[in-house]
């Protein structure tokens, strides 16, 4: 062997001598390794704990709120009917002309005298700005009430609620206590808060409104933005050549999916209200504008669920016989399905939680009966969520967490409802 040969030999030799482990650098470098997958691990160990920290201490502060707008506190009224001073007819009440006869009556001036009969000078002040409609919907129910005394539980004001519960002040503290140790007082679940509508009393308010609004809103949107959100993936994806204008409108509906809300608003509100006239703050309009938003994301979900499909399935089928339509719609987007759901779902939770496009179209108005189909003026959860946050008396902050734990109910379910579409596809296929 040449002397040149000696050093590439020795060389070659020692690139071939198994790793000393033992030796004093190789253990620094592992302690060092060992030590930043320690820390990595810890850092995320942090990070989800801060997370979870927060959601927790929101969850926390809108329930500890929210309960206490499901209870309601109520007192109790005896009104001798027979000398209150109502001049109402027991016939007019049986027929169309109940709601006309019962207008014309000062219900709410008999409720006021019989409590200052009853609590003095102050107790009108007990009672809620909408207690005479508790009374004017017992008479309308049993029109016999007019000729005796009875004994009624009706709500009290927003400060002996909020006293009831414990955050008010000393003066209406001092006056719960007083009618508590009467036995005037009680709270209970609030039924009235899911059955009713909105109103300028916290007491007398109510979801149903908004949440019949959001029902429908979202019905409108689910049966525009699913189908054809579908159907244009299903056609980008496996019909549409590949050229300039399939990449143009590609882009356009990612950069679609990705415009800020308020923008499909401003849209809403010139092409369905003033282009269109469509009757303003209907859920028709509301639905429109929220699918216009929501497409772009299920055609995106769409597409990929579509791709990712493997074209055995597509060549098997092809290999039997089968029609292009026919790959499509029986192999092909039932195996896609469950994919597009997700994509859906989450669309549909946007649209669900969106306010900025829905003020543009003016479905912020006050509406203090539950509409009776999409065209009729409506308001929508988010919204109401929205105007009760921005009032000044006390009893809204807690109705606002109500709503808030009624929107997140009404989400759960419906992303329940599409997992469980989405799981029974996924176990057929």
């Amino acid at each position: 062997m040449s002397s040149a040969s000696a050093p590439a030999a020795a060389a070659g030799l020692t690139a071939r001598v198994p790793t000393d482990w033992k030796a004093q650098a190789m253990q620094r470098r592992i302690r060092r390794r060992y030590a930043a997958e320690r820390r990595f691990r810890l850092l995320g160990l942090f990070a989800i704990l801060l997370a979870a920290s927060f959601l927790a201490f929101l969850l926390f502060n809108m329930f500890a709120n929210g309960i206490r707008g499901f209870t309601q506190t109520e007192i109790r009224l005896t009104v001798d009917f027979a000398r209150s001073g109502l001049v109402i007819d027991p016939a007019s009440l049986s027929g169309d002309r109940a709601d006309d006869a019962l207008a014309a009556a000062d219900i709410d001036g008999a409720v006021r005298r019989a409590a200052e009969a009853q609590y003095g000078r102050e107790g009108p002040a007990y009672l809620s700005e909408g207690a005479w409609l508790r009374v004017r919907e017992r008479i309308k129910d049993d029109p016999a009430i007019l000729r005796r005394t009875e004994t009624l539980w009706l709500p009290a004001s927003s400060d002996l609620d909020t006293a009831a519960k414990h955050d008010a002040e000393a003066n209406d503290e001092a006056d719960y206590g007083r009618l508590a140790q009467a036995g005037a007082v009680q709270t209970g679940f609030n039924a009235r808060f899911l059955s009713g509508a909105d109103a300028t009393d916290p007491t007398v308010a109510g979801i149903w409104g908004a949440f019949k609004g959001s029902l429908l809103t979202m019905l409108v949107t689910l049966a525009l933005a699913f189908p054809i959100g579908v159907l244009s993936a299903v056609y980008l994806e496996e019909y549409a050549p590949r050229n300039r204008w399939t990449d143009i409108i590609e882009v356009s509906i990612n950069n679609l999916a990705a415009v800020p809300s308020i923008i499909f608003g401003l849209l809403g509100l010139a092409v369905f209200l003033n282009f269109m006239h469509l009757p303003r703050s209907a859920p028709i309009v509301g639905g429109l504008t929220l699918a216009l938003m929501t497409m772009p994301v299920t055609v995106i979900a769409g597409r990929n669920a579509i791709k990712s499909v493997p074209p055995s399935i597509r060549d098997a089928a092809l290999g039997i016989g089968a029609s292009r339509i026919q790959v499509v719609f029986h192999h092909v987007l039932p195996l896609a399905l469950p994919g597009i759901l997700t994509g859906t779902i989450i669309g549909m939770a946007r649209a669900l939680g969106e306010t900025a496009p829905l003020l543009m179209i003016g479905m912020r108005a006050f509406i203090a009966s539950p509409p009776g189909g999409v065209s009729d003026p409506a308001t929508v959860l988010p919204v109401q969520i929205f105007l009760w946050s921005d009032e000044v008396s006390r009893g809204f902050v807690e109705k606002t967490s109500a709503a808030i734990i009624v929107l997140l109910v009404f989400l759960l379910a419906m992303n329940g409802v599409a997992i469980y579409l989405r799981n029974k596809f996924e176990r057929r296929w």
